[in-house]
């Protein structure tokens, strides 16, 4: 029985070149949204099971590179082309060589992972749904059925995604979402970047069909929108080395939180403190846990007033959290 289920509708095989002397390194790695989340997981200690179509000669390399890591595999395997790309960052930056595009799921075979995703969640206290790095691999629409039955089986539901399939696993209901500012500027929920626009987007999200909605601002502070309540989440900035999969870091550590039952702003701050970290990492999803758990200490929380923003400590807040769930 693992803690956390990602639903990973399709992982990519990442090949990597790095290093500055001639010739370079060559990293051959599992990828992906949920493959990237699941990996934060367990760096802090939670086990994780991961339901996902493994399609072609990638899709077999990904399972068994997974199997390595350590996390629980219910795959979907069949035949044709999966998801993968090749970066070369012997410059220091990411430059694409090739990106490949995986095929989408038959009818029958999302048939058969929309039920193992059911079956296996029975076992799990969380559900993370995670998207696919392509369009087209599934209907959005399943991001609404998953969420509606797993919510009708008392199962918490996590999400990070962004356009219709946010808007889809929102109708469905989640228990958090989280989402950047980029991406509510390219839904044209926001024109901006100011703080009243982003509050008031995490709001219609909340009305939408989420409990709580967390909102990423890049280096800029984050915002989370609990019940009536808006807070603005402050970590030490840390000198930026790949920004690419700090989200899906701050996320898995927030849900690691949640899996121990600890309040939502005590599993934002560690959620924060581990995207900070991320940045300063080569390797997506990677991190240090003792690290994310000191720097942790340093979040601070404020909570966002019409006129002025009242500072909170953590013990405060969850105090506050048990008041206003009586």
């Amino acid at each position: 029985m693992a803690d956390v289920l990602i639903f990973a509708p399709a992982p990519l095989l990442t090949v990597t070149l790095e290093g500055d002397h001639p010739g370079g390194d060559l990293h051959v790695h599992s990828g992906g949204q949920g493959i990237w989340q699941a990996r934060m997981l367990r760096t802090l200690g939670r086990s994780v099971a991961i339901v996902g179509s493994f399609t072609g000669e990638s899709g077999r390399v990904v399972h068994h590179l997974l199997a390595d890591e350590g996390i629980e595999v219910h795959p979907l395997q069949r035949k044709g082309r999966g998801p993968a790309y090749v970066h070369d960052r012997r410059t220091g930056h990411r430059t694409v060589v090739a990106e490949l595009r995986g095929d989408p799921l038959s009818r029958h075979e999302l048939d058969e992972l929309y039920a193992a995703v059911l079956r296996e969640a029975m076992a799990c206290r969380l559900v993370i749904l995670s998207g696919p790095a392509d369009e087209g691999i599934l209907p959005d629409d399943v991001y609404r059925r998953l969420a509606a039955d797993l919510r009708a089986e008392g199962l918490p539901v996590i999400v990070d995604l962004s356009g219709a399939r946010l808007e889809a696993a929102l109708d469905g209901g989640v228990a958090l979402a989280k989402v950047s500012d980029a991406e509510l500027r390219e839904a044209l929920e926001i024109r901006g970047d100011s703080l009243d626009e982003i509050v008031a987007a995490g709001r219609r999200m909340r009305d939408a069909g989420a409990r709580s909605v967390v909102v990423t601002r890049a280096r800029e502070p984050l915002v989370l929108i609990d019940g009536e309540h808006a807070y603005l989440v402050r970590v030490p900035r840390m000198q930026e080395v790949d920004a690419d999969g700090a989200g899906d870091s701050l996320l898995a550590a927030v849900v690691s939180a949640l899996a121990e039952d600890q309040p939502l702003t005590e599993a934002i701050a560690l959620g924060a403190a581990a995207g900070a970290l991320n940045v300063t990492r080569h390797g997506l999803g990677t991190g240090d846990p003792e690290a994310i758990h000191r720097l942790r200490a340093r979040v601070t929380i404020e909570e966002i007033g019409e006129d002025d923003a009242e500072a909170f400590t953590l013990d405060q807040l969850a105090a506050r959290a048990e008041v206003d769930d009586r």
